[in-house]
C-alpha cells in the first residue's frame, strides 16, 4: 500500500500541555482511515496537523511524498469537512460550493459548472439556488462535502462531520460516505469519538488516548484482539479481567478481554447471579456477578432472559478469552 500520509515521531505541545505525543502513523492511498478516541485524545489535533492548521512541535509529516512542515493549508493536496459545516449563510448553495474555486481565481462559468458536478455527486443536483438555511442538516452536510470535493483533493479530512445529525440520518450518511469513498478512490481520514462509526466505515482504525496511538488495525482486529485494556473497553465495551482473574480462568497472568456477546447463560458454566439488566432492542445487556467478578453479557432479547436476582450459570469458550500484553 503506497503511503498517502506519514507521521514520524510527531508531537504537538500547547504550552505545557501535550496534545500529540510521539505519534507514528502511515495512512495508505485510497484508504478509509479513522482516528478514534475520546475528547482530548489527540485525534483532532492530528487532523489539524495534516490540514496545516497546526504545525508539529517535533517530528515529521509527509503528505503524498511532500514535506508538510511549513506548507500552508491551501498548498496541501487535502481538504477538510468540518463538524459545523462552516457554510456562508448569505451565499447560495452553488456559491458556497464554488467559493474555494473563486478564491483561486477560476472564472465564474467554469467554477459554477464544477460546483454543479460536485452537487450532483452528493445527490443535490438542482439545489444550487437555495440558501443553507433552507436545507436540512443532512443536506447541509452534503453541501460541505461537495465544497471539499470540488477542488479535487487527493485526501479528504472529515472532522466528526456526522456529530450534529440524528441517529437515522447519521446511519444513512455513514453508508453514503463509504460508497462515495469507494467510488472516488480518495484517501479519507475520518475523526470520530463514536466507535460504531469507525468500525462500520473504516478500512483501518487508529485508537487514540492521551495523545498517543494505542493500536492501529482493521475493525475486526480491534474488536476481537485489542492490544490493551483501554482499547478493549473503548472499542465495544469488552469485559476486562485483571491479571489475577485471568490467571485463575486462563492459566496466565495478564490482562484479558472477553466480549459480552461471547458469554453464554445455560445449564453449564460457573455459578453467577444477575445484578442488572438493560433492554437494548434486539439485545439485553446483563450484568453478572460471576464468583466475585463483574461480567457483562449480551443476549438476544428474542429468547429467554433471566431477571435481576436470578441465579444462573455463565460460560464461554476458552478461545473467547483474549490475553493482552499491554497494561492499563
Amino acid at each position: 500500500m503506497k503511503p498517502a500520509i506519514t507521521f514520524s515521531a510527531v508531537s504537538k505541545r500547547f504550552g505545557e500541555a501535550v496534545a500529540v505525543d510521539g505519534v507514528d502513523l502511515v495512512i495508505g492511498e485510497g484508504e478509509f482511515f479513522a482516528m478514534l478516541g475520546p475528547s482530548g485524545s489527540g485525534k483532532t489535533t492530528c487532523l489539524r496537523l495534516i490540514a496545516g492548521f497546526e504545525q508539529p512541535t517535533t517530528g515529521h509529516i509527509e503528505i503524498f511524498g511532500e514535506t508538510a512542515e511549513g506548507t500552508p493549508p491551501w498548498r496541501r493536496a487535502v481538504n477538510t469537512v468540518f463538524q459545523d459545516y462552516a457554510l456562508f449563510p448569505h451565499l447560495s448553495v452553488l456559491d458556497n460550493v464554488a467559493y474555494g474555486l473563486m478564491i483561486r481565481g477560476m472564472a465564474k462559468r467554469e467554477r459554477h459548472a464544477k460546483a454543479e458536478e460536485a452537487l450532483a455527486l452528493v445527490r443535490l443536483a438542482g439545489f444550487g439556488g437555495r440558501r443553507p438555511a433552507q436545507l436540512s442538516g443532512g443536506q447541509r452536510q452534503r453541501v460541505a462535502l461537495a465544497r471539499a470535493l470540488v477542488g479535487e483533493p487527493k485526501a479528504l479530512l472529515l472532522d466528526e462531520p456526522l456529530g450534529a445529525l440524528d441517529l437515522k440520518l447519521r446511519e444513512e450518511m455513514q453508508e453514503e460516505l463509504t460508497a462515495l469513498q469507494r467510488q472516488l478512490g480518495l484517501t479519507f481520514v475520518f475523526v470520530t469519538h463514536d466507535q460504531g462509526e469507525a468500525l462500520s466505515m473504516a478500512d483501518r482504525v487508529a485508537v487514540f488516548s492521551e495523545g498517543r496511538v494505542m493500536q492501529v488495525g482493521a475493525p475486526e482486529e480491534l474488536w476481537r484482539r485489542p492490544a490493551s485494556p483501554f482499547v478493549a473497553r473503548f472499542v465495544g465495551g469488552s469485559n476486562v479481567l485483571e491479571p489475577d482473574a485471568a490467571e485463575l480462568l486462563a492459566g496466565r497472568r495478564a490482562f484479558a478481554s472477553l466480549r459480552p456477546e461471547a458469554v453464554r447463560i445455560g445449564a453449564e458454566g460457573r455459578p453467577a447471579r444477575v445484578t442488572g439488566a438493560s433492554f437494548l432492542g434486539g439485545q439485553v445487556r446483563l450484568t453478572l456477578d460471576v464468583e466475585g467478578l463483574r461480567i457483562v453479557a449480551l443476549l438476544p432479547s428474542s429468547g429467554p432472559v433471566p431477571a435481576v436476582g436470578d441465579a444462573v450459570r455463565a460460560d464461554w469458550s476458552a478461545g473467547d478469552l483474549h490475553l493482552m500484553e499491554g497494561g492499563e
